[in-house]
C-alpha cells in the first residue's frame, strides 16, 4: 500500500471518529438540556396556535406588541375563569369534607355509612383501624418535599413556556422575514407554504381537541346528573379540562368523577367507572382518530399509530405533540419528495410493473406509439432501406 493510500485511509478513519464523537456529544447535550428543549417545543406549539389570532388583531390595532398583549391577556383570562369555576367549588367541597372527616373515619371504623359499608363488603375494615390510620398519616409526610419540589418545577415550567411563547409570537414577523431573506426567492415561497400549512395543522388540532373535550364533558355531565351526584357541572368541567391531555386525560378525569360518585354512592361509583372505561376506548380508537383526521387532514390510522408511538417514546409530551408532528411531517414530505415518488403511476395494460420511466417524454410514450396499419406505420421506412 502506498503512502498516499495510507494517508487517505487515516483521513477517512479520523473523519469517522470525529463524526461519532460529534454525534455522542450532541446526544449528550440534548439529554442534558431535555427539560428546556421540551419547554421550548411546547412554547412553539402554543405560539403557532396563537399567531393567527395576533395577526388578525394586528390588522385592526396596527401594533404588534398591543395585539400580542391583548391575545395573551384574553387567553389568561379564559384559563383563569375556567380555573375559578373548577377550584372555587372544589375548595368549598374540600372544606366540607375536612369538617366531616372525623365523623366519616368513625363511621368507617364501625362499618357504618357509605364508606364503612363499602369497606365491610370488601373485607377491608382492618385497614381502617386507628393504628393503621396513624401509620398512613405518618407516611404521608415523607413525600411532602418531593411534592413541593414538583409543584415548584411545574410553576417555573408554566411561566417559562408562557414567556417563550409570548416572545415568539411578538418577534414572529422579524424571525420569518430574516429566515426568508437568508433562504432566497426560490425557497422562500416553499417556506411560506410550509409555515402556512403547519399553522393550519396546529390550529385544526387544537379545535379538534377542544371538540373531543366538550363531548367528554357533556357526556360526563349527563351521567352524573342522572345519577344525582352533587356538583355534576363542576366535575364535568374538570373532566373536560383533563381530557385535553391525549390518551391519559380521560383516565385522570375518571378518577375525579368516580371519586365524587363513590362518595355519593358505591353503586354510582361503579356506574361511573364502567362509563369511563367504555368511553375511553371509544375516544382513543374512534373519536380521536376520526375527528383529528378531519381537523388535521390525516388518515385515522396515521393519527392512532402516531399517538401510540409518541406516547410510548416521549410520554405525555409526546402524546400531546404527536398529531401535529405527524401533520407537519406530511407537509414536509409533500414539499420535498418529488411528485412522481409520492404516487407511482399505474402500469398500462400489458406493461410489466416496475419503476416509472424517467425523461421528458416518459409520460407520453403510450399515446405517441402509432397503431398497427395506421398512418404511422405507413411512414416507417422499409426494412433495409
Amino acid at each position: 500500500m502506498s503512502a498516499a493510500e495510507d494517508r487517505s485511509t487515516a483521513r477517512r478513519t479520523l473523519i469517522v471518529i470525529g463524526l461519532v464523537l460529534a454525534t455522542v456529544v450532541g446526544l449528550a447535550l440534548v439529554w442534558a438540556t431535555r427539560r428546556v428543549l421540551v419547554w421550548g417545543l411546547v412554547a412553539v406549539f402554543f405560539a403557532v396556535a396563537l399567531k393567527p389570532l395576533v395577526d388578525r388583531l394586528e390588522r385592526r390595532v396596527r401594533r404588534r406588541a398591543l395585539a400580542t398583549l391583548l391575545v395573551f391577556l384574553a387567553a389568561f383570562a379564559l384559563f383563569a375563569a375556567v380555573g375559578a369555576l373548577i377550584v372555587v367549588p372544589l375548595v368549598d367541597e374540600v372544606g366540607r369534607f375536612a369538617d366531616r372527616a372525623p365523623e366519616l373515619v368513625r363511621e368507617a371504623q364501625a362499618g357504618q355509612g357509605p364508606l364503612g359499608r363499602l369497606l365491610d363488603r370488601f373485607h377491608l375494615l382492618r385497614y381502617a383501624e386507628p393504628g393503621q390510620l396513624r401509620r398512613y398519616g405518618a407516611r404521608l409526610g415523607d413525600p411532602t418535599v418531593g411534592v413541593v419540589r414538583s409543584v415548584a418545577q411545574a410553576v417555573v415550567a408554566l411561566i417559562t413556556v408562557v414567556v417563550l411563547a409570548y416572545l415568539m409570537v411578538l418577534e414572529a414577523p422579524r424571525i420569518v422575514a430574516a429566515t426568508l431573506r437568508l433562504a432566497g426567492d426560490g425557497p422562500a415561497a416553499r417556506l411560506r407554504r410550509i409555515g402556512r400549512d403547519s399553522s393550519r395543522i396546529v390550529t385544526g388540532y387544537l379545535s379538534g381537541n377542544l371538540l373531543i373535550s366538550v363531548i367528554c364533558g357533556g357526556l360526563t355531565f349527563v351521567v352524573l346528573f342522572l345519577l344525582g351526584v352533587p356538583f355534576a357541572a363542576v366535575i364535568a368541567l374538570t373532566v373536560a379540562v383533563f381530557d385535553l391531555i391525549p390518551l391519559v386525560g380521560a383516565t385522570l378525569g375518571a378518577i375525579a368523577a368516580a371519586g365524587a360518585a363513590f362518595l355519593h354512592s358505591p353503586t354510582d361509583g361503579v356506574v361511573v367507572l364502567v362509563f369511563f372505561v367504555i368511553y375511553q376506548q371509544v375516544e382513543n380508537h374512534l373519536l380521536q382518530p376520526v375527528i383529528m383526521a378531519r381537523a388535521v387532514r390525516l388518515n385515522p390510522l396515521t393519527v392512532l399509530v402516531s399517538v401510540l408511538l409518541s406516547a410510548e417514546l416521549a410520554g405525555l409530551v409526546g402524546a400531546l405533540l404527536a398529531i401535529p408532528a405527524a401533520g407537519i411531517a406530511q407537509v414536509l414530505l409533500r414539499e420535498f419528495v418529488p411528485a412522481g415518488r409520492q404516487a407511482l403511476p399505474r402500469p398500462a395494460d400489458g406493461e410489466p410493473a416496475g419503476p416509472p420511466r424517467t425523461g421528458p417524454a416518459a409520460g407520453s410514450i403510450a399515446t405517441e406509439q402509432p397503431r398497427a396499419g395506421g398512418a404511422g406505420a405507413a411512414e416507417r421506412p422499409p426494412a433495409g432501406g
